[in-house]
């Protein structure tokens, strides 16, 4: 029997769009060396991946280190000139106050069981977003629990921990097949593979296009 779902947060939660991410692309695309927007998304987000992975145990980054990291890297590699400060805290207000996928206020009010937010980022950040967005969950577990990102086993375990469940008791659903699928399997979860899109091939779990789709669980 499920007991909990387990739930990403951005890519899951947030969109990885909004007004505050918007700003940071096109000051740094103005401020810097890099030629079009599309090439400042593409440097942002695979440097944030390799950071994460490199983040662990004694080597563990926040991700507002991680961040800070990252407008190092393109003043170093791109020649920014840009009020860095400003740059970070436009990245917090995206943690915060990016909107949310339109399936997810429908699924966190009629889910029935307690739901876990799982996440790389600050447990203030994603405490903010639920308060702004009307959500309301058990309880919110964070890399910096553990000094581990997803998909390390000790985020998982965390989660189990918190909830108080076994492995075979909860889901978790992501939108991420290596960070959310691997990862939940490592620690011997049930994912959920939310595509939205409806173009992912996965056949290592469930694929869900949207949120309320799993509420059969």
């Amino acid at each position: 029997m499920i007991k909990a779902v387990f739930i990403d947060y951005t890519g899951t939660i947030i969109q990885e769009k909004g007004e505050d991410i918007e700003k940071v692309i096109a000051r740094i695309w103005k401020n810097s060396k890099m030629e079009t927007p599309q090439q400042v998304i593409e440097f942002w987000w695979s440097r944030l991946k390799e950071l994460e992975e490199k983040s662990y145990q004694e080597n563990f980054r926040t991700e507002d280190e991680i961040v800070d990291c990252l407008l190092d890297m393109l003043c170093q590699e791109a020649d920014l000139q840009d009020n860095l400060e400003e740059l970070h805290q436009l990245c917090q207000r995206f943690w915060m106050y990016a909107p949310i996928f339109e399936d997810v206020k429908e699924f966190f009010e009629k889910c029935s069981l307690p739901i876990y937010v799982i996440t790389n980022n600050g447990v203030s950040y994603v405490q903010e977003c639920l308060r702004f967005h009307g959500l309301r969950a058990k309880a919110i577990v964070s890399g910096e629990m553990v000094r581990a990102y997803k998909p390390h086993r000790e985020l998982f375990d965390k989660a189990l921990e918190v909830s108080g469940c076994r492995a075979e008791e909860v889901i978790h659903i992501g939108d991420s097949i290596v960070s959310d699928v691997k990862g939940a399997l490592g620690a011997g979860i049930t994912p959920v593979l939310i595509d939205r899109k409806g173009t992912s091939t996965c056949t290592q779990c469930r694929v869900i296009h949207r949120l309320a789709e799993a509420l059969d669980f």
